[in-house]
């Protein structure tokens, strides 16, 4: 009696399926971090801000903005560290740049790293800007990741807790297609005496 062969496909999530020989950098395992590493720029469509309003602008102070933009993010390898004797980490900094379409002029700067917890799962998001503003999120490793503010997870200056706070932050980043990035963000603020969902949204290609 000739046997009959039944194929089995193994399917897996999008946080499991990496083989290590595929997420290994300078001999740390960055996960489905490890695809992001190289520079990206905004494709022909770029980005969108909308930002509450300054005073004198054509939408009036605390008005919704709305500026178009194009940026560059570039993710490199940076170190690994452990947490309490327990949580083992490796972290991919990253650098954001992005400039008005109108005039090329840089209106935002964004320093940071994303941090890959491979036991848990997890992946953080740690950054600042220039305006004396550090936040920290969190979420579920994968190639899709939404990721949101804790209750600890910002820090600001005392003129910006009175005048402009941040009280939450949420973004979803989409690495879904091969060499595609996309993103949506959220920050809700409390200025000018009333809350503003300020939020943007990019689509980029790797370029190297």
């Amino acid at each position: 009696m000739s046997k009959l062969v039944i194929p089995v496909i193994l399917l897996a999530s999008s946080t499991l399926a990496y083989a290590d020989s595929d997420t290994m950098i300078n001999g740390l395992d960055f996960g489905p971090l490890a695809q992001l590493a190289g520079t990206w720029k905004s494709t022909d469509t770029g980005g969108v801000d909308v930002a509450p309003g300054q005073e004198g602008s054509k939408v009036g102070k605390g008005g919704p903005a709305v500026e178009p933009f194009y940026e560059t993010i570039t993710f490199e390898p940076a170190a690994d560290a452990k947490n309490a004797s327990e949580q083992y980490l490796v972290a991919m900094y990253y650098k954001q740049e992005v400039f008005r379409k109108r005039d090329n002029g840089k209106f935002h700067d964004q320093r940071g790293y994303l941090i890959y917890d491979k036991k848990n799962q997890v992946v953080y998001n740690s950054y600042c800007i220039p305006r004396a503003v550090c936040v920290v999120t969190e979420g579920k490793a994968g190639n899709k990741i939404d990721f949101k503010t804790g209750k600890r997870g910002i820090a600001e200056s005392t003129y910006m807790t009175a005048n402009d706070t941040t009280t939450e932050f949420t973004l979803t980043l989409d690495f879904t297609e091969k060499d595609k990035l996309k993103y949506s963000q959220t920050t809700n603020l409390q200025v000018y005496g009333k809350p503003f969902a300020h939020s943007d949204s990019g689509s980029l290609t790797r370029v190297k």
